[in-house]
C-alpha cells in the first residue's frame, strides 16, 4: 500500500509539489476552490481577465500529473499530530477524517478579494472575476494604496488598458517594491511614469476595518502623513493586510504573526512527518518559498522522509531579495525581474509559443490538457 500525503492548500505551490509525488505516493489535497485559483498577476486579471484566466485559473481535471490525485472541496478545520489525522469540512456540508503519514501544508495567506480562503465554486469565482473587472473599466479616478507588487502591478496595468483614466499611486516609501532590489525598484519607478501613474511617494494611508476587509471602496483617503485627503471613484487597497490561513494549525507550530514555523529543510520544528512551503510557511523574512525552488525542496525532502532516507535532506536557500514578472505579460512581452536586479525579457511570441506551452504547462506543471467546451 502506498503512503499518504495530505497536502492542505492546492494552490499553486502545493499543487506543484503534488505533481513532483503523484507518481510514487497516494496523495489527498484538500483546497477550499475546485480549481487552481492564481493570486499572481492581478494587473492583467483586472484589465484583461478572459486572458489571464487561460493561464491562472484551471480546473484541477485539466492536470495531467494530478490522475490518481484526490482533491477534496472543501477545508481542512483540524490537525491532530499525536494521531496523524486531520479533520476536513467539505464544500458540501460533510465533515471527515482523513489520517497522513505526511502533512504538507500549503495553504497560502488571504489578501483582498484576490486572494481568499473562502469556499467557492468555479460558477461564483467566474462571476467575481467579470464583477471586478467590470468595476475598474467603468471608473474614471482611480487611486491604488500600498506599495508592493500588487499595488505596482494593477497600476503599470491600469494605465496601459486605460490612457485615458486618471491612475494615482499611493506608497510610504521613496519608491515603491519594498523588498526588491534597489536596480528593480528604479526600474519599475521608471515605467510608471513613462506609462501616465501619477505617483505619490511618502503617503501612508489612514486605514480602518472597512477599507482592509472589503479592499475596494469610494470613500475620501486621509492620511496619517499629513498630506491633503484624496478623492477617487474608486479606490483599491493593496496595503499589505496579509493574513497566514492558519487557523486550523495547533498554535505551538505558529509563529507570533501566525506563520508556520519550519526548519532549514521546510519541515516544523518537533513533526518530522509535517511541513510547509509557499506565503503560509515562515521560512524566511520574506517568505518566499512559493519561489526560489521551494516546492522542489520541500518535494524532495518529503520523498527523503517517507522513503527513510532523511540524511539525504536538501536546505532551502532562499534568495535575500523578491523577484518575479511584476507587470505580467505586456504586449512587448514579459519581463522577468531577478535577484540580482536584472531583468530577463521574453518577446511575446515566446511567451505564447515557449514559455507558457513549453516551460510552464509541460516544465513545471507536468502537461495540461486542452480546455473541453
Amino acid at each position: 500500500m502506498k503512503k499518504r500525503i495530505i497536502i492542505a492548500g492546492i494552490g499553486e505551490t502545493g499543487l506543484i509539489t503534488a505533481t513532483r509525488l503523484s507518481h510514487r505516493y497516494d496523495i489527498v489535497g484538500v483546497s477550499p476552490k475546485p480549481c487552481l485559483l492564481s493570486g499572481q498577476e492581478l494587473g492583467t486579471r483586472l484589465t484583461r481577465p478572459e486572458q489571464w484566466q487561460k493561464n491562472y485559473l484551471l480546473p484541477f481535471r485539466r492536470y495531467k500529473k494530478l490522475d490518481g490525485v484526490t482533491t477534496l472541496h472543501g477545508k481542512i478545520t483540524e490537525i491532530r499530530p499525536e494521531t496523524n489525522e486531520v479533520k476536513i469540512q467539505l464544500a458540501n456540508g460533510d465533515t471527515k477524517t482523513e489520517t497522513f503519514d505526511a502533512l504538507l501544508i500549503s495553504s497560502g495567506v488571504s489578501n483582498g478579494f484576490w486572494r481568499n480562503n473562502t469556499l467557492e465554486n468555479e460558477e461564483t469565482i467566474s462571476s467575481n472575476l467579470t464583477r471586478y473587472a467590470e468595476q475598474f473599466s467603468i471608473a474614471k479616478t482611480i487611486a491604488i494604496v500600498g506599495g508592493g507588487a500588487t499595488g505596482v502591478s494593477v497600476s503599470a496595468n491600469l494605465a496601459t488598458r486605460y490612457p485615458d483614466k486618471n491612475i494615482h499611486f499611493f506608497y510610504s516609501q521613496e519608491r515603491p517594491l519594498p523588498g526588491y532590489h534597489p536596480k528593480v525598484r528604479k526600474n519599475i519607478e521608471s515605467q510608471l511614469v513613462a506609462r501616465g501613474v501619477q505617483l505619490h511617494p511618502y503617503h501612508r494611508a489612514h486605514t480602518d476595518n472597512t477599507a482592509l476587509e472589503s479592499s475596494l471602496t469610494r470613500e475620501t483617503i486621509a492620511w496619517e502623513s499629513g498630506q491633503n485627503a484624496f478623492s477617487a471613484d474608486l479606490v483599491l487597497w493593496a496595503v499589505g493586510n496579509v493574513k497566514p490561513n492558519s487557523d486550523f494549525v495547533p498554535e505551538v507550530m505558529l509563529d507570533k504573526q501566525g506563520y508556520v514555523k519550519t526548519d532549514r529543510y521546510l519541515r516544523v520544528p518537533g513533526y518530522n512527518n509535517i511541513f510547509s512551503v509557499g506565503d503560509i510557511a515562515a521560512s524566511d523574512p520574506n517568505r518566499s518559498s512559493a519561489r526560489n525552488g521551494g516546492y522542489e525542496t520541500v518535494a524532495h525532502n518529503i520523498d527523503c522522509y517517507l522513503r527513510g532516507t532523511t540524511q539525504a535532506m536538501k536546505t532551502y536557500k532562499p534568495s535575500p531579495y523578491r523577484w518575479g514578472s511584476i507587470l505580467g505579460v505586456q504586449n512587448n512581452g514579459l519581463q522577468v525581474f531577478l535577484p540580482n536586479g536584472s531583468s530577463i525579457r521574453f518577446p511575446l511570441w515566446a511567451v505564447n509559443t515557449i514559455l507558457f506551452p513549453l516551460i510552464v504547462r509541460k516544465g513545471i506543471y507536468g502537461g495540461i490538457r486542452a480546455d473541453k467546451v
